[in-house]
Formats: C-alpha cells, structure tokens, sequence
C-alpha cells in the first residue's frame, strides 16, 4: 500500500513537471510565428499544443535513454527506487521554479537529468551512473545541439536571402509567414516527441527500478496517454502569456528568419528524437534564433541575454542535482516510506498556496463604487 502511494505521488509529480514544460516553452513555440505575423496568438496556441499531443506517440526512443541508459534501474532496486525518483522530479521542479522567479532562462530537461543524477548519487553513489549513455547522449548533444541549430539558421537565411533579394518584399513576407505555419508546426512536433517523452523515461524508470515493469520494458500506453495530456494541457494553459516571452527577445526577426530558425530547431531536435538523444528544446531554439539573427548583423543578436542562457545552463545541471541530493536525503531521515515524500508535498502545496495569495493581494479590486 506505501509503495502504491509513493507510486501514486511521482506519476502525479512527473506529471506536473511536464505540465510546467509545456507552459514555459508554449512561448519558445509560438513567439516567432506570432512577432512575425504568421499567425494570431489564439490559433498559434492551440496549433502547437494539438502538435505537441500528437508528437508524444510517434516514438519512444528518448523515454528509452531516460528510463535505460542515465543510470542503472536495478541499483536504484537496491535502495528506495520510487524515492529516488521522486527526488529526482522535485529537484527539477524546484529548480526550474526558482529559475522562473529569478528570471533565469533555464531548461527543464536539463533540471530534470541533473535531478535523476542527483538523487541517484545520493542513494546508490556514483556506480550507478551509466558514464557513455550520461557523455554519449546527453553531456554532448547538450554542447552540439544548440550550436548545430545555430549554423543551420545561419546557412538557411543566408541562402533564402541570396534568393529573394530581388524580389518584392510583400510577397516574400507573405510566402514566409505560410511557410512558418509549416516549420511551426514541425518545431512543436519536436518538442512533443522530445519533452513528453522524458516524462514517460522517468515513470518508466520508476515501475521498472520498482519492479512493476521487467527490465528494459518500454513505457506502457497509459503512460505516453498521459504525458502527451500534460504537456499539451500546459501549452494551452499558457494562453497570451506565450507571446510576451520566448526567446524573441535575443533577436527582432522577420518572416524569413522565423522560418529559418524554426527549420532549423526543428531539424535538430526531430532527428534526436528519432536516435534516442534528450535535448533542452528551448537552448536549441535560442541557438536557432541567433543563427538566424546574424544574417543582417551581429549586433542584431541581444548577446546579453544569450550570456544569460549560457549561464543558467551551467548552473541548472548541478544545482538541480543538489536539491535532489537533499530531498532524498530528507525522505531517508522520515524513514525511507512514503512519510518524506507526502511531508514534502504537504510543504510544497503549503508554500505554493501562500505565493499565490500574497501574488493576488495587490491586484484585488477596491469594493464599492
């Protein structure tokens, strides 16, 4: 019964994780569309999160890195492996929240490694760790990924301006705001398929580390069901604030530079989706839109905020591990049940609802009148 509670409290987290995604990077997905023109806010946003849904089911090879090939189920066996998990989930959250209340750009998938690292570490110790799969399909697709969408950005626009620039501005501007309905939505394909399924790989680690599922089995229907709602949910639920953030801010962009590094984020995270890499979508995005920002200048690129991407990426891996660290060292001095988990969930709710009320104070409207 414990262990069905605890079972219960990490789908119900990874769930929430995957909710948060899809509402901090609906702004990643769509800000480019919507700045250029190509689509008004409403539709932008259901497009993307009915793409996002449908990319969830077309494969299962990065929830099979995530729940196989980082660390090891049958040595997370040998401790509590759904406390691990639940650990590793809360140092992602945490940190992702605290990076949203200090305004750092950081990346949930990046959060959530760190945290399965973290926690893993904490409980088993570092023989656990599976040292190719972390350097072959993480640590390195994390340096190449963004780089690579970069230098796809940079050549695509400079070809589609070697092309047109001839020709009048008004159709070309129109042809590339259609043209971005169509690299739009292969972007929030990507993102489905790549985000959603990090979410599956870490329940799926769960139930196998648990013993519910055999070794290298791959994530049951319900669980891809309901991590493709989730990040769907959360892409819907962001609503017009998408459009005020995303990383347009690193760089004014015309129709034909959306294209380009929409094309080229989406190039990108599709082909590491289909080989089993996880990417952080949001840094390959930003690498996409300073590819194509330096078609007309350097300067265009507003390099301070790419400095603060690259900063919160340096930071995210091990202070998400660290806060993974101490919360599955809190559920082993609750005693290593389910006690820890519900306590820290109780607290979490108790400070989120706290938050939100002192948020909602200032803003309440004067009676009367």
């Amino acid at each position: 019964m414990e262990s069905n509670l605890i079972l219960v409290i990490v789908v119900a987290a990874a769930l929430a994780f995957t909710f948060s995604n899809g509402f901090q990077d609906a702004g990643n997905l769509i800000a480019t569309a919507v700045s250029t023109g190509a689509a008004s806010p409403r539709t932008a946003i259901l497009f993307v999160a009915a793409l996002n849904f449908v990319g969830a089911f077309i494969s299962i090879q990065v929830a099979t890195t995530v729940a196989t090939e980082l660390v090891d189920p049958a040595a997370l066996a040998e401790s509590a492996p759904l406390n691990i998990v639940f650990s590793a989930l809360a140092g992602a959250i945490a940190w992702s929240l605290v990076g949203w209340r200090l305004a750092l750009p950081t990346s949930s998938s990046h959060a959530l490694i760190g945290g399965i690292v973290g926690a893993t570490v904490a409980a088993v110790g570092t023989g656990a760790l599976d040292g190719a799969g972390l350097l072959g399909k993480f640590l390195i697709p994390a340096v190449v990924a963004p780089v690579l969408a970069f230098a796809l950005a940079a050549l695509l626009i400079a070809l589609i301006y070697r092309i047109v620039h001839r020709k009048r501005p008004g159709p070309v501007t129109r042809g590339f705001r259609s043209a971005q309905i169509l690299s739009g939505g292969m972007l929030a394909l990507a993102h489905g398929m790549n985000d959603a399924q990090k979410t599956m790989g870490v329940v799926t680690l769960a139930l196998i580390a648990d013993g519910t599922l055999g070794a290298g089995a791959d994530p049951p229907f319900w669980v891809i069901a309901a991590a493709a709602t989730a990040i769907a949910l959360g892409t819907y639920g962001s609503g017009r604030r998408a459009t005020t953030t995303g990383h347009t801010r690193i760089v004014k962009m015309d129709a034909a530079q959306g294209f380009s590094a929409q094309g080229a984020g989406a190039a990108v995270i599709l082909v590491a989706s289909f080989v089993g890499i996880p990417l952080s979508t949001t840094q390959v995005i930003s690498g996409g839109n300073m590819g194509s920002g330096i078609a007309n200048r350097l300067s265009a690129v507003r390099w301070g905020v790419a400095g603060n991407i690259a900063t919160a990426w340096i930071v995210t891996l091990p202070a998400a591990a660290a806060i993974a660290a101490v919360t599955f060292g809190v559920t082993e001095l609750a005693g290593g049940g389910a006690v820890g988990p519900v306590l820290i969930c109780a607290i979490a709710l108790a400070l989120s609802v706290t938050v939100l009320v002192r948020r909602a104070r200032p803003g309440e409207p004067v009676a009367g009148g």
